[in-house]
């Protein structure tokens, strides 16, 4: 096994000297050579805890209609956190009982010749781990936890010479802070937005304690505020689409009277002028017309506007309230952070699947990852700007008709799995603007699959959830399920609608037939491609011809 079998030098000098070794017992790791090992001050290049006090995730912004492009992936410079001798020992140290336990497993594994032995000691690993981990999580909002152990959060790193000299290098290039604006969170980050209260807790199937103390009347008010904020961001959507709306019917009819009051002179009549045109005379009855429309815009455009009205107010309402609550109950505790953490590791689980290498510590044994490929931030809004210039409404949900495009939470775990999901398609308690959540692992085999999985299972449980108790017969669900049971085909059909999705995005975009005839249909119609896209596609192929031409007659029926 490359790198294990004959232990590294550098790799027996840390385990046997840095710190103890207690492969032989079941002894605790000294704490006080542990403290005597933490740096006497901050790493360079430390993660930015500037924003502490302020919102980590930017607002949902109904206006913003694209990803703005990456800049930057990597920095000019490597940052020397790696090559730090007291890393391994400074990640331990001030930590509970599973880091001694995590080091003495780590000794064994490292130091073992028996395959049998290794493969016990690996899965023992996974649990301690785990257990190290939830000892880390509740530190991850903290300005003083060194950088080291939010870097074994963020990538499982706990052992830099785990890995190549050159995998060092990469990750010491990584982009530490969030420069996207996106809310493109690594554990570590999500952590700590959970613990400042900007992020809720992840939902999950187990039935919530009901809690009596201070911090439920904060939690409940917080859920109040999230629901109103999808009324609120929902009707000032709709009062702006009505205010562009009117606006350009203003202008049509500025227009029409402009042209309506040019009369030219009568030829050898100087003095006089001529009398309404035939076009002039068609456009009192499209004046006319436009008043009309006017007329229900004004009405839609007022409603709208009390609606927003009364969300301000309820908005106002509950910010007083929340001021009048302690300060303290603001802050998320322990034991909620644990709970979030617990989820966590679900979802990492849930990344590699039963079958997948669950192992959680980053290692040149299992990294084998080009730099495009990792599941770094960057990389990751790559492909994610690349699945929306496909799919462009991958990301929108429809409230009164109108599309609102909402970016969902994506957690970045490092897992060696392949497969992204969908956790929730969106906060419960505001259906309307909330984002949805969504995991990607870091060290899939092709990060373009693993995101296109998780946008994929995104899609199918947006349009679910909208079908409500229909979805296995209305809308895109709906279809998609008639298909499935018409070829009685057996499994999963949301997984079968992935795997279709994934050609859909990958084969089909492209022109290269792959999927059933109704499935193709079924997706042209839910899943559209850009206009430009089709008009290229019909080009190539009579079976997209036809597709296009199924648009232009639905079109022309939309209101019969």
């Amino acid at each position: 096994m490359s790198g294990i079998e004959d232990i590294d030098p550098e790799i027996a000098a840390l385990l046997g000297d840095t710190v103890p070794d207690t492969s032989d017992s079941e002894t605790s790791v000294d704490a006080d050579e542990f403290e005597s090992a933490l740096p006497a001050e901050r790493g360079p290049r430390d993660l930015d805890d500037t924003d502490d006090d302020g919102d980590g995730i930017p607002n949902v912004d109904l206006s913003v209609s694209k990803f703005a492009p990456v800049e930057k992936f990597f920095e000019d410079e490597p940052n020397p956190v790696f090559d730090d001798p007291k890393y391994y020992k400074t990640c331990f140290t001030g930590e509970d009982e599973s880091a001694p336990r995590l080091h003495q497993l780590l000794t064994k594994y490292l130091t073992t010749q028996d395959r049998n032995d290794r493969s016990v000691y690996r899965q023992q690993i996974i649990t301690a781990y785990w257990n190290f981990l939830r000892s880390l999580a509740p530190k991850m909002g903290s300005s003083k936890t060194p950088l080291c152990k939010k870097l074994a959060m963020r990538y499982g790193m706990v052992l830099p010479s785990l890995f190549t000299p050159e995998q060092k290098e990469f990750f010491s290039r990584a982009i530490l802070n969030n420069n996207t604006g996106e809310p493109i969170l690594y554990m570590d980050e999500w952590l700590k937005e959970v613990a400042a209260g900007r992020l809720t807790l992840s939902v999950t199937d187990e039935v919530p304690m009901k809690k009596r103390g201070p911090g439920a009347d904060q939690q409940y008010l917080q859920q109040l505020k999230s629901k109103n904020d999808g009324k609120f961001q929902s009707s000032e959507s709709l009062l702006t689409s009505r205010e562009n709306e009117r606006e350009r019917l203003e202008v049509l009819v500025q227009d029409k009277i402009t042209q309506l009051f040019e009369h030219p002179p009568v030829i050898g009549l100087d003095n006089h002028k001529q009398p309404y045109s035939d076009m002039q005379r068609k456009m009192f009855a499209e004046i006319n017309q436009t008043f009309h429309q006017l007329q229900r815009v004004d009405k839609e455009l007022a409603g709208y506007l009390r609606e927003l009205q009364e969300a301000k107010e309820i908005r106002y309402s509950l910010e007083a309230k929340a001021a009048e609550l302690p300060e303290e109950t603001v802050n998320v505790g322990v034991e909620e952070i644990l709970s979030e953490m617990t989820t966590v590791r679900q979802m990492a689980k849930m990344t590699c699947g039963r079958q997948g290498n669950q192992f959680p510590i980053l290692s040149k044994e299992f990294f084998h990852n080009m730099d495009k490929d990792t599941g770094f931030r960057e990389n990751v809004l790559r492909e994610l700007t690349w699945i929306e210039s496909i799919d462009p409404n991958c990301f929108c949900r429809i409230h009164r008709n109108i599309p609102n495009r909402i970016v969902p939470y994506v957690l970045l775990v490092p897992t060696y799995g392949d497969s992204g999901f969908c956790w929730e398609p969106f906060d419960r308690f505001n259906r309307i603007t909330s984002r949805g959540r969504i995991v990607i692992p870091m060290y899939p085999r092709n990060l373009k699959i693993a995101c296109l999985t998780a946008v994929g299972d995104l899609r199918w449980q947006v349009a679910k959830e909208k079908a409500s108790f229909d979805w296995m017969s209305d809308g895109l669900t709906g279809q998609y399920y008639q298909y499935f049971e018409g070829k009685k085909m057996k499994g999963d059909v949301k997984q079968y609608f992935i795997e279709d999705y994934i050609l859909w995005m990958t084969k089909e975009a492209n022109g290269t037939q792959k999927l059933e005839k109704e499935v193709r249909a079924i997706f042209w119609r839910y899943l559209p491609f850009p206009q430009d896209r089709k008009d290229e596609l019909k080009k190539r192929s009579l079976v997209y011809a036809e597709l296009v031409q199924r648009d232009i007659n639905r079109s022309m029926s939309d209101g019969y």
